[in-house]
Parts: structure tokens; C-alpha cells; sequence
């Protein structure tokens, strides 16, 4: 066997263990790429993103009966919220590099821990500043530790699925929407908040364990070379797409947490103005479960650009038409599609700018951009509405902000 031949079969055989085959009896395993074993880190995935965000979207609906109790304005009491989305994206960074490094369960049980005993804790504090410590870290290092690791690993299970399998992963996000924010609102009338986060506590509880125990490392991925984050960030096209998420949400959470008490403004119910957020759930339900299987005719990264244009777009009916209950409605409708396909599609474009090797790294670094958004946005819009008594001006800066992100992203694409 001369020198060509032997080192060709050696990168054929790296190659074959990448994927997942195994040397020996000349057997495939089931623990390979798109086989039934990705299929159940996917169920794992849909269940955690289910109870994660049936919790943290649902705090708009804490949001008037916190601030009435601590006597503090919608900046104050946004702010946990927006904390919350802050540690989410900001720790999905090293919570991506050490679901790369040792696996994703350690990863997943250490960020229930967290979720559950922030909730805990929350039920009982007694001011604002002791909410910014249980609630605004200990949600955000748990959905940080959760959301990561489990999505990272749908994308390497899969190849010629993959935007299918995230798609369905994360609609557990538009389900936990859709239930979480109207059966809150249900918890808060009968019980009061306090005892809606203890209930709420023990559904992260079980939830979460029970994806700990269903997920696992995709194959090849514990021999795959680390993400370099310098060469990362010297890249234009990681550059742009970074500064297009940041835009996006700095616009995307002011709905997001102020849509209900805005409804509620204009004279609708506590229940009918928490329906919109189911409504906001149902079309992201929706965007994350068929825009994901339209990505390979129409094109992935065109589909993706797609939905910052709508997100971007839709801010219009809630600028001009918020006085009716049908076209808030339709905006959260809307918005919860765009919203539901980014999230759906940002793993599978990120892999495909990027590669899917160390993709718990990438998104990490990437995700850093949604931390600081969701941070600013919420607390910055709910100072403009205490400062002038109404929501259109920020309602028009986010506006602003959601087409700034759309010629962002349109321009790092063509970078790439």
C-alpha cells in the first residue's frame, strides 16, 4: 500500500467516526448521524424549550401585579425581564463551550438547578433588588445552560434534516407561548404570583430532569476541533450577523414583555390582553415548525433574512392600528411567525456560514448579541413609556431598530 492510498483510507475511517461509525464488526450503530437516537434528543429539546419559555414568556403577565406590590414603574420591573434575557444570551457562551467540552447533561442538570431554585427564591422576596438576583440570574443562567447545549445537539445529530429536526426542537418555545402566558394569567388571579412561581418551580423541575435524562452528545462532536473565537469575530460575515441579532432584539422583547399592559391600557381584559401572547405563541409554533421544512426549496439564508423583514415590518400595525383588538392580534400573529423562524433557522444558517463543528461555541458567541438587546430593549422602552406617559415612542424606536437589523443581516449574507 503506498503513502497516497494509506492516507486516504485514514481520512475515510476519521471521517466514518465523525459520523458516528464505530470500528470492528462491520456493524452501523444507531447512535448515528439522522438515525432514531437524534430523533429522541429532538423530543428531549422540544420538552426542555417547552417548559422554559412557558415560564419566562409568561412574565408579562407578572409584570402589573409585581410592579403594584414593590412600587416600582415598568423600567424597574422590566428590568427583570430583561436580566433575565441578558445572563440567557450572554452565558450561552461558556454553556456552549463546556456542552462542547464535557457533554451536554452536566450541562442541562446544572442550569434546572438554577431555574428551579430562582423561581423558588423569587416567590418569596420582598423588594425589587433581591427579584434582580433570584429571578433576572438564576432564569437566565438556567435557560443559558438548558437552551444551548440541547439545540447545538439537534444540529450535529442531523444532516440531511437538520433544518426539520431544529425546527421541531424549538417549537417547543411557540407551545410554551402559547400555554404558558393565559394558564399564568389563570395561576396569578386565583393564587397570586407568589405561589405561581412556586408551581411554576415545579414544573422546571420535572421537565428539565426529565430532558437531562433523554439528551446526548451528538456523534463526533467530542473529537472535533474547537471554535477559535478570535478567527470567529475576524470574520465579516459573523460581524454582521452578530450586529443584526443585537438590533433585532432590542426591538423584539419591547412586545414581548409590554403587549399586555399596553392592551390593558386601551380598556381590554387581563385574560383577552394574555391571549395575545398566545397568539404570539401560536404563530411561532407555526414559523418553527413549516418554515423549517420549506428552507431546503426556498433557501435557507434567504428564508432567514425573510423573517427579520416580516418581525420588522409587522411593528407597523402596532404603531398605527393598537387601538383594535384584532390588529394586535394580527401583530402578535405575526411577530410570533418571524420570531418562530429565526429561532428555528439560526442554528442550521449558523452552521452553514460557520460549520456545524463546536456549533455550541458559535451560537454562544453569537447569542451574546440577543443578551445585550434583551437587556436594553425591555428596560430602555419602559423608560420611554414612564418618561411620556405612552408607548408610542417606543413602539417607533423598535420599529426603527427591527429594519436597522434587516439590512444588517442582508449585508454580512453577502459577505459570506
Amino acid at each position: 500500500m503506498d503513502a497516497s492510498n494509506y492516507c486516504t483510507i485514514a481520512a475515510s475511517t476519521h471521517e466514518l467516526q465523525l459520523r458516528g461509525f464505530k470500528p470492528g464488526k462491520g456493524r452501523f450503530p444507531l447512535h448515528t448521524v439522522d438515525s432514531f437516537r437524534g430523533w429522541l434528543v429532538v423530543a428531549a429539546t422540544f420538552i426542555a424549550t417547552t417548559t422554559l419559555f412557558s415560564i419566562t414568556y409568561s412574565f408579562t403577565t407578572f409584570l402589573t401585579a409585581m410592579s403594584h406590590e414593590f412600587g416600582t414603574g415598568n423600567g424597574a420591573t422590566a428590568l427583570l425581564f430583561g436580566l433575565t434575557i441578558f445572563f440567557l444570551f450572554m452565558l450561552s457562551l461558556p454553556a456552549g463551550k463546556a456542552s462542547d467540552r464535557f457533554g451536554p447533561r452536566p450541562v442541562v442538570l446544572f442550569g434546572a438547578t438554577s431555574m428551579v431554585v430562582g423561581l423558588f427564591l423569587t416567590s418569596f422576596v420582598e423588594s425589587i433588588g433581591w427579584g434582580y438576583l433570584s429571578y433576572g440570574f438564576g432564569i437566565g443562567v438556567g435557560v443559558a445552560c438548558c437552551y444551548v447545549p440541547m439545540v447545538s445537539q439537534v444540529s450535529g445529530w442531523f444532516e440531511r434534516q437538520r433544518a426539520v429536526a431544529l425546527g421541531i426542537a424549538v417549537s417547543g418555545i411557540g407551545v410554551g407561548t402559547l400555554i404558558g402566558p393565559p394558564l399564568a394569567n389563570h395561576l396569578i388571579e386565583s393564587v397570586g404570583w407568589r405561589e405561581t412561581y412556586r408551581l411554576a418551580a415545579m414544573l422546571a423541575l420535572v421537565g428539565l430532569s426529565l430532558a437531562a435524562c433523554l439528551v446526548a452528545r451528538a456523534p463526533g462532536t467530542a473529537t472535533a476541533e474547537p471554535v477559535r473565537l478570535g478567527a470567529l469575530v475576524r470574520k465579516p460575515a459573523f460581524r454582521g450577523m452578530y450586529l443584526g441579532t443585537l438590533f433585532m432584539t432590542l426591538a423584539l422583547y419591547v412586545p414581548i414583555v409590554f403587549l399586555a399592559p399596553y392592551a390593558e391600557t386601551r380598556g381590554i381584559g387581563s385574560a383577552a390582553a394574555a391571549a395575545l401572547m398566545s397568539f404570539l405563541g401560536f404563530g411561532s409554533l407555526a414559523g418553527r415548525l413549516f418554515l423549517g421544512m420549506f428552507a431546503a426549496r426556498l433557501g435557507l439564508l434567504r428564508l432567514y433574512q425573510a423573517c427579520f423583514a416580516v418581525l420588522g415590518a409587522c411593528f407597523a400595525l402596532w404603531l398605527f392600528g393598537g387601538d383594535r383588538y384584532g390588529v394586535l392580534a394580527t401583530f402578535a400573529l405575526l411577530l410570533g411567525i418571524a420570531y418562530g423562524g429565526y429561532v428555528a433557522l439560526t442554528p442550521a444558517a449558523t452552521a452553514q456560514l460557520f460549520g456545524a463543528a463546536g456549533l455550541g461555541t458559535t451560537l454562544g458567541a453569537l447569542y451574546t448579541g440577543g443578551g445585550i438587546g434583551g437587556l436594553i430593549g425591555p428596560v430602555a422602552a419602559g423608560w420611554l413609556i414612564d418618561r411620556s406617559g405612552s408607548y408610542t415612542p417606543a413602539i417607533a424606536a423598535a420599529m426603527v431598530l427591527a429594519w436597522f437589523s434587516v439590512f444588517v443581516l442582508r449585508s454580512a449574507v453577502r459577505r459570506h
